[in-house]
Formats: structure tokens, sequence, C-alpha cells
């Protein structure tokens, strides 16, 4: 491989948008994360495996946010405790993002049951494997500076590595690329068999329109979780570019349009699933806007209460018969 490209600039609108980025992947994820905490009956096998893919969304927004904000000009012991932070939580994304499609794939093609046994595997594959590559990473001292030509101001690989293409592919682009192989694959299956269990219930529609109705099988979040392999493409596709553009030498990478559609892609994944999953889910939209509503009435309503409370004093028993004007004034609603 020739000589490492120059060090990426980058200019404070950059690192402006990209900041607001992990600001809004780390709230978002926080949502995701809150609601499953407050909220048990919306704690389903799906949404569960979303809390999962959230953490490490949320750790990663982390991690960005300050390599974003330092802005790393060389090796230092917070570049490569950063870096470790953000290739643990982003590898472990890209696998759980695999796991939530295999899931899907398990469940609603294969029809399969599934039990904890699984659970557990994608426990150990999604959080093992990444941690593992992050430690031996450590250890033989590959995480470092890269001059943002594969980043937007974080750490990652160490440019003073001599194999620093291998390590960049075990520290994340082997798992992205499988990713976009694995994914539409999964994706396609899950679609076609959607489709045709659609074609066979309209066939028989005449004779179910007189059955009683049943629940389908596959619930609404299970099908809104399709949608995190594309939205997992459509963000990252940029990162893989700019590898490419790197290993290339092409002067291309260094593009602002590439490194911020770059930074957003890595930093927005918590964000973008907050959007599909709390604010474009009904029964979790309307828990959340009913308790914020609840909460902003509380504390407008407990003054009127307390005047209500006043305007209902009961009046003397020798005016009781008497009619006056302070009868006839109207109370304070007190609900």
């Amino acid at each position: 491989m020739s000589d490492p490209l120059p060090p990426t600039e980058l200019y404070a609108s950059e690192r402006a948008v990209v900041l607001v980025s992990c600001v809004l992947s780390f709230l978002g994820s926080g949502l995701l994360v809150g609601t499953h905490a407050l909220w048990p009956e919306l704690r389903t096998r799906p949404r569960q495996l979303l809390l999962y893919l959230s953490l490490a969304d949320l750790l990663s927004a982390l991690s960005y946010f300050y390599g974003v904000l330092q802005d790393f000009d060389g090796t230092t012991w917070d570049c490569v405790l950063q870096g470790a932070v953000s290739t643990f939580s982003n590898t472990s994304s890209f696998f759980w993002t695999m796991a939530v499609a295999l899931y899907l794939y398990i469940t609603i093609v294969r029809g399969s049951p599934t039990g904890t046994g699984l659970l557990c595997c994608f426990h150990v594959v999604s959080w093992g494997v990444p941690l593992g590559i992050t430690v031996a990473a450590v250890a033989l001292k590959k995480i470092g500076y890269d001059a943002s030509n594969v980043s937007v101001g974080w750490c990652w690989v160490n440019l003073d590595a001599e194999d620093r293409v291998l390590w960049m592919l075990l520290t994340g682009k082997v798992w992205e690329i499988l990713a976009y192989v694995t994914l539409p694959v999964l994706y396609v299956l899950i679609k076609k068999h959607i489709n045709r269990a659609h074609a066979a219930l309209s066939e028989y529609r005449p004779i179910l329109s007189r059955a009683p109705a049943f629940p389908p099988r596959t619930s609404i979040a299970d099908k809104k979780l399709i949608l995190i392999p594309v939205i997992f493409i459509i963000l990252r596709i940029w990162s893989t570019v700019r590898f490419i553009l790197t290993l290339c030498n092409s002067p291309a990478v260094q593009n602002s349009v590439l490194v911020v559609l770059h930074g957003i892609g890595n930093t927005f994944q918590g964000g973008a699933n907050c959007i599909m999953f709390v604010l474009c889910t009904r029964v979790v939209r309307t828990r959340l806007f009913s308790s914020i509503c609840c909460c902003h009435y509380e504390e407008l309503d407990w003054p009127l209460r307390r005047a209500s409370s006043y305007w209902q004093r009961p009046e003397p028993d020798k005016d009781k018969d008497v009619p006056g004007p302070e009868r006839t004034k109207p109370l304070l609603p007190s609900t």
C-alpha cells in the first residue's frame, strides 16, 4: 500500500453538524431505552433486541461525540480509549443489526419458536466478538490516530501500523461489508414470504370475512424492524465509500460532503431507530405524549386546585337560604 494521504482538515461547520447528530442519536437511543424501562407491556422480544441495539448505539454516540469534540491530531491515551470504545460499540451495533434481521427471518419465514437459547447466542456473539477484537487491537497497539481519512475527528486504527488495512477490516469494515450482503438477502426473503402470505389471504378473503378475526402472526413491531437493515445501509454506506477511496489514495476522500455524510451516517443510527420505533409507532407515541401532557397538566393544575378549594369553601348556615351575587359566582374547574 502507498503512503497514506495527508490528514483531512475538519471545518467547524462539519464538526458542528456531526456533534448535533451525536446528540440526537444519544437522545434517541436514550428514549428507546427509557420507554423499554418505563412500560413493561411493551417489552416484546423484537423490542428487546432493539434495546440491545440502542445500548450499543448510545455508547457509540458518546464515544464519537468525544472524538469529534477533541478532533485528535495524534495518538494519546484518551485517543486510544475513545477509539477502543467506539470500535467495540460500533462493531457490536453491526452484530445486533444482523441479529435483528436473523430473528425476523427465523420467526416470520421459518416459523420456528425462539427461546432464551437464541437470545443467549445473540449476546455471546454480539458482545463477545467485538470485545475480543477490541482487546486484541488495544493490546497490540493498533488503535490510534487515523488523520480523519477513515473517520471524522475520532480515533480508530493507527496510521503507523504496517498492517493497518487488516485491522481496519477486523475492527469494523469486514463486518460492515458482511452486513451489506447478509441483510438485503434476509430482507428480500422476509418480504417475499409476507407477500405470499398476503396473496394467499386475499384468495380466501370471502371465506375469512365470515370467520372471526384473529390477530396477525407478525406484529407491527416485527414489520417495522425490517426497516432497520434499510436504515443501516443508507447510513453506513458513506463510511465504506471513504474507506475504499482511502485504499485507492484518492483525494476525493477529503470531500466535505462525503465527510459530513460519513459523520452523520456513523453517529445517527440511534436517532433513526428512535424516529421509526418511537415517534412513528402509534402505541409508543401515544403513551409518550400522554405521559408528557399529564406531567405538564399536573404542574398547571396544582394552582387551579388550590384556587378551586378556596372558592368551594362552605358558606355560613345563616346565608344558605339567602341567594346573593357571591352565591352564584362560577367555580373554577378542578380537573
